[in-house]
């Protein structure tokens, strides 16, 4: 039989991005290419004790539950958790889902139609284009500085393309870790409230933070969020969205989406027809873990910050040797990526091949950009032990020294 696809259906086979996740699943490989955290630091003996009691516990366990999530977890994550970010969610206004990528296919789905104008940063996450491609939105992108969107270039976009949507991550941006100001917050929020365009806020990676550069060692700077700064129940211009997966476990597949009670309602509706709920056993068991047993939250994520600040210097050691000369980046104070800009001669594609080759991968950076502009690569540090970290940075300086020496 001719199988007939959709027309979009086409971008999600043609992605580069399924070729690298694909190879990345080879058990020889090292990658530096995905957003993964450090397995060995996943609280395993906990969870292993938090499954046990909680199936044997009750049967319900295994039943289908609500397709908002369930409720306990639900009330544990709008209460001291999220209120200590400044962010307090209506009643109703919260929506669990598998991760935060389920989050953004809802909303997509809900709320754009083929020939939608969306704003993004530009670079941006991979799997946020390629959400907003398989609706058919035209992708507008934002031009932006270390502190965040560059505010007129943001009026400019707004006045001319009319979007609908905004996606952002101001802590700790995907691919490039950037940090906006505080000042950049309030003037991108006010234009959008002025422009009726609406917010995505990606939190997934804001508490992982680091120690700032040259700063005595001091902690990386907090700012409030969009929604925190809006602080409107209902009619809001926010949607926040988070995850326990660069927290706890990606495999529990537990994110989540705040927003007023109109848009949870109308992406809940379409949670139904996907998947009627995302699974009832997982949000238990994160529950338990997080309310009932002794795991702490917030000492993992001081865990999880301290390894991964390590883990972050010793790339950017490795960055230091003569094979990655004229290359150059700037050391993010948060998230999972060092996104660096390679010298002029050293394509990022060409260097993949050769990367691949040798047992290491990394992300190009044309699979975070608009227009597939640059020659920039995204290397993942959180995820890699340091003896891995080591050994992968050294193949990929192969690869470069063998690039450069043919070229």
């Amino acid at each position: 039989m001719k199988y007939e696809f959709s027309a979009r259906a086409h971008t999600l086979l043609s992605s580069p991005l399924l070729s690298i996740r694909t190879q990345t699943r080879r058990s020889t490989l090292i990658s530096l290419a995905e957003e993964l955290p450090a397995e060995e630091l996943f609280p395993l003996s906990l969870l292993a004790e938090t499954a046990s009691t909680v199936i044997s516990a009750d049967a319900s366990a295994l039943q289908y539950g609500d397709p908002e999530g369930y409720g306990p977890l639900r009330d544990w994550l709008t209460g001291d958790w999220l209120k200590g970010k400044g962010v307090a969610a209506p009643e109703g206004g919260v929506l669990l889902t598998t991760g935060s990528q389920q989050a953004i296919d809802l909303l997509s789905r809900v709320y754009i139609d083929p020939g939608d104008r969306v704003l993004v940063e530009n670079p941006t996450s991979p799997g946020f284009l390629q959400a907003l491609r398989m609706q058919g939105a035209v992708i507008i992108p934002v031009q932006g500085d270390r502190d965040g969107l560059l505010p007129e270039h943001l009026r400019t976009q707004i006045r001319q393309h009319r979007p609908k949507m905004l996606f952002a991550t101001p802590s700790y941006t995907n691919p490039s870790g950037i940090l906006w100001s505080l000042e950049r917050r309030k003037e991108v929020l006010e234009l959008c409230i002025r422009n009726n365009v609406l917010i995505v806020e990606d939190d997934s990676y804001g508490d992982l933070h680091f120690q700032r550069a040259g700063a005595g060692g001091s902690p990386a700077v907090r700012y409030p969020s969009l929604y925190a700064l809006e602080n409107v129940s209902q009619g809001g211009h926010v949607l926040y969205i988070g995850s326990f997966s660069k927290t706890v476990a990606p495999a529990l597949r537990t994110g989540w989406a705040a927003g007023s009670r109109e848009l949870i309602g109308m992406m809940t509706a379409a949670k139904q027809m996907a998947d009627w709920q995302s699974s009832s056993l997982n949000q238990r068991l994160l529950h338990h873990l997080l309310d009932v047993t002794a795991f702490d939250l917030r000492e993992h994520i001081a865990l999880l910050n301290r390894e991964y600040n390590t883990r972050l210097k010793l790339m950017a050691e490795l960055l230091k040797r003569p094979a990655w000369k004229n290359s150059d980046y700037a050391l993010p104070e948060g998230g999972m990526f060092l996104w660096v800009s390679l010298p002029e001669g050293l394509d990022a594609m060409i260097l993949l091949k050769a990367s691949l080759a040798k047992g290491v991968a990394f992300l190009p950076g044309q699979l975070c950009s608009v227009n597939g502009g640059g020659n920039r690569i995204r290397l993942n540090f959180s995820h890699p032990g340091r003896d891995e970290l080591l050994l992968g940075m050294n193949l990929m300086s192969e690869a470069v020294t063998e690039f450069t020496a043919r070229s």
